[in-house]
Parts: C-alpha cells; sequence; structure tokens
C-alpha cells in the first residue's frame, strides 16, 4: 500500500469564495509525484473545532499524512497551530531562537514604518514562536515557520505537516519540508509509481470511454493501471498512474489509443498545445506571432504570454471589437465587412493578415465570433465563431466553429481551438477535418 494523504485549507475567506484555493491542487500534485495518493482536500473556515472535526476526520481514513495550509499569522482568528498540537497530545512552548528569527525578520519593516509601536509588533507576532513541543520548524519565508508535527509518543496517528497559507510561502517551504527526517517517515511506505499523460483534441469524453471498454476487450491489462479522463480547456486529457512493472501494460495502451484516435492525439508525453506552440515559434525555423481578436477579447493573446519567455515570439495582439476598430487598426476593408458581416471566414482571414501586416509578425491569427447572449441572426447563431491562422508566405487555415455554452464558456472553448489550428499550421498539417462543435 503506498502512503496516503490529506489535505486541509483553512481560511474562512478561502472556504466563502473570496479566495480561490491554490494550494490543494499544488500540494496534490506534489504528493503525487513523491507516490503519495491523495484521499481528499478539505476546506474548512477559520473556527477550531471545524479545523479539529477535519483533522480527525481523515485520522480516522486512516491517512499517514495530513497537510494543513493557512492559519499561521499573527491574528487571533490564526488557530492551527494550537488546534494540532491538541490533536497530536503535544503542550505548546515558546521556542526562544525561533522568536529571535521572526524579530529578525520584522526589523526591516520597522524601520521602514518608523510609527509602528516595535514592542507591539513584536508581541503579535510572538504567537508565531509558540509551536507544539517535539515539532520540527520550518524555517519562515515569511514571518510564519512551517511545522512538522508527529503524535506525541505513544499516541498513533498521523503525521501533521503545517504550511502557511500564501502559496508564494507554501511552495518555497515545500522542498525544505521534504527534507526533514520527520516528513520522510511518514511517507516511507510511499510507492514508486509511473505517471504518463496524453492529450487529445477533438473527441467527446463519451468516446474515450468507449476506447477503454474496446481496449480492454481487445486484451489490453488495463487492471494494472490506474486511469483517469478529464476534459479541460476544450481538451481530453487521459491520466495514467502505474508500477514501473505495469510498463508494458501502459505501452499497449498507448499504442491502442495512438491507433484509434490517429490526429486527435497531439500529445504521448504530457505536453500541452501552449507547449507545443512554443516549441513550433521557438524552430527551427524561428517564427513570430500576433494575433486579432474580436468576441475572445485578448484571451488567445493572455494564453499565448502566460509562458516565461514568450517575449521571443509574440509580437503582440489587437482586440478589435468593433467594426470602426476592425477597419482602422487591423485594415479591414469597410466593404468587406458590409458584404459578409463581420462574422464570417473572410473577416476573421482579414484580421489574421492585418495581424501580421500591423504587427510584424510571421504568423497571424484571426478571431471572430457571436459569443453571446445577444448578436445572433438569421443563420449566424450564438457560439458561431471563425478563427484563421495565416503564415506570411500565405499559408493559412481557417475554421468554423459552432460551439454550445454561454458566453464565458464559448470565448474559452475558442482559445484553445485557435491555439491547435496554429499548431497544425506550423506543422504543415493542414485542415484535419471537422472537429465537433464545429458547425459543418
Amino acid at each position: 500500500m503506498s502512503a496516503r494523504a490529506a489535505i486541509v485549507v483553512t481560511g474562512t475567506e478561502v472556504l466563502n469564495g473570496i479566495i480561490a484555493d491554490r494550494n490543494g491542487p499544488w500540494l496534490s500534485e506534489r504528493l503525487r509525484e513523491r507516490g503519495v495518493d491523495v484521499a481528499q482536500i478539505t476546506v474548512v473556515g477559520d473556527r477550531p473545532a471545524d479545523l479539529e472535526a477535519a483533522l480527525r476526520f481523515h485520522a480516522g481514513e486512516g491517512v499517514d499524512l495530513i497537510v494543513t495550509s493557512g492559519g499561521l499569522g499573527p491574528t487571533a482568528d490564526d488557530l492551527t497551530v494550537e488546534v494540532v498540537a491538541a490533536f497530536q497530545g503535544r503542550e505548546l512552548v515558546l521556542d526562544e531562537p525561533l522568536f529571535a528569527r521572526i524579530a529578525e525578520i520584522l526589523r526591516p519593516m520597522m524601520r521602514r514604518w518608523p510609527d509602528l509601536d516595535p514592542e507591539a509588533v513584536l508581541h503579535g507576532n510572538r504567537k508565531q514562536a509558540v509551536i507544539p513541543r517535539g515539532a520540527t520548524i520550518l524555517d519562515p519565508v515569511g514571518t510564519a515557520p512551517g511545522l512538522v508535527v508527529p503524535p506525541a509518543e505513544g499516541r498513533e496517528g498521523p503525521t501533521v505537516l503545517v504550511l502557511p497559507g500564501p502559496p508564494g510561502e507554501l511552495q518555497a517551504m515545500w522542498p525544505r519540508a521534504l527534507e526533514t527526517a520527520a516528513l520522510q517517515a511518514a511517507l516511507r511506505s510511499a510507492g514508486a509509481y509511473e505517471w504518463r499523460i496524453m492529450r487529445l483534441y477533438g473527441p467527446p469524453e463519451s468516446e474515450i470511454a468507449a476506447t477503454l471498454r474496446a481496449a480492454e476487450a481487445d486484451g489490453v491489462p488495463l487492471g494494472e493501471l490506474e486511469i483517469t479522463t478529464c476534459l479541460r480547456r476544450g481538451e481530453i486529457e487521459v491520466a495514467t498512474r502505474f508500477p514501473p512493472d505495469a510498463a508494458a501494460a501502459y505501452d499497449a495502451f498507448a499504442r491502442f489509443v495512438a491507433a484509434r484516435h490517429g490526429r486527435q492525439l497531439f500529445s504521448t508525453d504530457g505536453e500541452t498545445v501552449d507547449e507545443q506552440v512554443a516549441r513550433l515559434l521557438a524552430g527551427p525555423p524561428a517564427r513570430t506571432i500576433a494575433t486579432a481578436e474580436s468576441c475572445t477579447g485578448g484571451l488567445l493573446a493572455g494564453r499565448l504570454t502566460d509562458r516565461p519567455g514568450s517575449s521571443a515570439y509574440v509580437r503582440g495582439g489587437l482586440v478589435v471589437y468593433a467594426n470602426e476598430a476592425k477597419a482602422a487598426l487591423e485594415g479591414v476593408d469597410p466593404q468587406l465587412l458590409t458584404r459578409v458581416g463581420a462574422v464570417s471566414a473572410e473577416v476573421a482571414a482579414a484580421l489574421a493578415d492585418g495581424a501580421i501586416a500591423r504587427l510584424g509578425a510571421d504568423v497571424g491569427v484571426g478571431v471572430t465570433g457571436i459569443a453571446g447572449p445577444g448578436g445572433a441572426t438569421p443563420g449566424k447563431p450564438v457560439g458561431l465563431v471563425y478563427v484563421s491562422a495565416a503564415l506570411r508566405d500565405g499559408a493559412r487555415l481557417t475554421r468554423r466553429l459552432l460551439l454550445p455554452g454561454r458566453r464565458a464558456e464559448v470565448r474559452d472553448r475558442t482559445t484553445p481551438a485557435a491555439l491547435h489550428l496554429v499548431r497544425r499550421l506550423l506543422r504543415g498539417e493542414g485542415d484535419a477535418g471537422p472537429e465537433p462543435g464545429d458547425g459543418r
């Protein structure tokens, strides 16, 4: 059996949805990389009774490790350490060396803000140096230390890893936690597992379910594999976890998927379409890209610039929502707009060409459509989108999409469709035929 863990995210602001939980998924991914099974992620408010109940529940489920995030600040509602200490049967004590380190961290802040009362600041932060006796201290990244807290001697149960709430502090502290003997002991039964991801664009989830049934019927030993499928950003992600001795079973599964889905399978090593487009633009030959977007309002340019180093190949992007902007900024012929309408293959192509010409790029992408809920006309319903990707030398791919969903969903589905069109154009693949939702 592999080590099992649970994650408890604290904070009323997270529970109420004011702040999105970034720590739970990040920690789950890091634990998975270590061969640890994550049983659950729980979010609780800043109430000691709720945190204690979550700890007791997960301990009752037999996990080896509970990771908490948040509740380590100097204010009265930051009570994670107190609750964990009581849960593990350990008394709280002031760690003088830790208090001295926190004071040293606070000293520059007090110099920048001379009106602060140094004694009051230190008194408020003294609470952060009160820790369960016998806990392993993880040096602060901000002012809050992390802690590895095993059960008190004579008690059974999971080790609790206490981490701060700010994602930057938590992520920086994680490697230090892995180095501690206390955490290594809690994870000693973590298995050595392989993790593989295949990505497909085009088929619905129901088709992947049919593929799994067909693979099993064909004799592929799926029972040796832990397979999960997920629809994410318009793509199907097939993630498989397996022990090293099941590598042959995975290889047989991967071959079956490749044979059944052909070009719909665009990644066999977990590489995303964003990574593939970036790599193709980097070359050889190296190329630059520019966008002209209407209905997506800059979402495509945002995706292209999400990656560090994107300034090497992204020239820029224009949001040309109104017809006047399409004409003035992109050079789209007003007579073309009048004749075929803004939502058309011709205008999408003109936007792509305009992006190349106006921003001096090698690759241009034009997007125009009706995201809704209004704007539909006879023959042009909500969800109709045209995307065109062009090279400076004249090569082009243009697609007509008819996408389901509300406004945000139409915009979100359009963005990966445009990236996949760019990928195919740069690879010289040509038209791959209709995709689900194309409406062709």
